[in-house]
């Protein structure tokens, strides 16, 4: 596995991207690349297998989305994204139906907590690209409801994470039975032996692409810390959220404390909600789209959306406990200072976690500064819990956010010979056959 420099390049035209999909790049505003799209999308553009090492924030979804979209109206095939969590799942299905739905393409999300009959009608469909978690593809393949026959392109995002939560034995499993001959883009924070090794097993020869050493936190993010004792840190947090009226994200390290956090917090008169793996997929999809549009301004998590929420303007993340996994710490952080933003990352750490601390300052090579604590409110004892605020009875006509409803596809054009392979402002992709329906 080799590492290359690429000359950094001024935009998208130069990168070898066909005239219509740029023109669908631009429509959604996407002007410059980031380092690691300008540095993967020409080498994925040639079929190569691509390892990509950037921190969380840095665009790595257009950056295998793009080479994925054109290549497969090159190729017959399907495209496979396999992601850790739910949330990232559908994050990148929706910034892939941004740039090329109205390309004709289909893509379908594979993810637990939702219809395994509505999956399956979807994969009868024969989508193009095929978006999901190990688990859940795990199933379909075990149930022949899908197979691999037609795989072309995989792509392996947050590839550290996948095995930091246990999908090891699926993403084997998943890549043995995939074709020999297609191309592999393997995506992650953290370069660790096991990932190497995935790499080494799976990857011909792959491009090494390091667009930040690995451990990098985002350059724009203020960090601090607290030293603090747990029974006063929910007065803390409320002495930091009293000076605070923009978008703030608190982690939590149990999903039980995120419960009681957000139940506190709204009792305080806040808006807030709650994200973690007691919520159903409903509960989760509420309020991420409630916090991405305004309607919660704090979100509540555990490590489960560390890498799964793409919002661009988190002013401040607050880790009210600190992860278990201490690698955590850069994907927390890494949600706000997002885009060239600037950012704020505050954590409350225990006075028996300050070996905890320097294991961090060693990781991130730095030093975190250690704020003295405020004049702290006075202890309050709720007496009742105040409900959660109905997102879905949201008037969404007076939600100035409020998303307009999707045009239906035109399906595929026919061939043609275009060089870019494009018809009438479509991708050409070729007809398939049944992919083992």
């Amino acid at each position: 596995m080799t590492a290359t420099p690429l000359p950094v390049v001024s935009g998208f035209d130069n990168l070898g991207i066909a005239t219509n999909l740029l023109a669908m790049i631009r429509e959604q505003n996407f002007v410059r690349p980031t380092p690691i799209q300008h540095q993967v999308i020409p080498v994925a553009l040639t079929g190569k297998d691509v390892v990509g090492i950037a921190q969380t924030g840095t665009g790595k979804t257009l950056a295998f989305g793009i080479p994925m979209i054109q290549r497969l109206a090159q190729i017959k095939g399907q495209g496979l994204v396999i992601l850790p969590t739910r949330e990232l799942a559908l994050q990148v299905d929706e910034v892939i139906r941004k740039i090329a739905g109205k390309l004709g393409v289909r893509s379908t999300v594979l993810i637990g907590g939702a219809s395994m009959n509505q999956q399956n009608q979807s994969l009868g469909r024969h989508p193009h690209i095929v978006i999901a978690t190990p688990g859940r593809l795990a199933d379909h393949l075990k149930q022949k409801t899908f197979n691999l026959n037609q795989i072309k392109v995989i792509v392996l995002d947050e590839a550290d994470r996948m095995l930091d939560i246990g999908f090891a034995p699926q993403i084997k499993q998943i890549m043995s039975l995939a074709p020999k001959e297609r191309q592999t883009m393997l995506f992650s924070a953290t370069m660790p032996t096991a990932i190497a090794e995935l790499a080494a097993r799976y990857m011909r020869l792959p491009l090494r692409i390091e667009v930040a050493p690995a451990g990098t936190p985002a350059e724009r993010v203020e960090q601090e810390i607290f030293i603090v004792g747990k029974d006063v840190k929910m007065q803390l947090l409320e002495s930091v959220l009293s000076g605070e009226e923009k978008t703030i994200l608190i982690f939590s390290r149990t999903k039980h404390g995120a419960k009681k956090i957000t139940a506190d917090l709204r009792a305080m008169g806040h808006t807030a909600s709650e994200i973690h793996s007691n919520r159903s997929l409903a509960q989760r999809k509420a309020a991420l789209d409630g916090f991405k549009k305004g309607f919660y301004r704090i979100l509540v998590a555990t490590d489960i959306a560390a890498r799964g929420i793409d919002v661009s303007n988190i002013s401040l993340v607050i880790n009210y406990d600190l992860p278990d996994n201490l690698d955590d710490y850069i994907h927390r952080i890494g949600r706000t200072g997002r885009a060239g933003k600037s950012g704020k990352a505050i954590s409350f750490v225990g006075p028996d976690q300050r070996h905890d601390v320097k294991q961090i300052e060693r990781m991130i090579k730095k030093t975190l500064p250690v704020i003295a604590l405020p004049v702290l409110p006075p202890r309050r004892q709720f007496t009742h819990q105040a409900p959660e605020k109905n997102y879905h009875s949201f008037n969404r006509s007076s939600n100035p956010f409020a998303r307009a409803p999707r045009a239906a596809s035109s399906g595929f054009a026919r061939p043609r010979g275009d060089k870019n392979n494009v018809v009438n402002g479509r991708f050409n992709y070729p007809k398939r056959r049944s992919a083992g329906r």
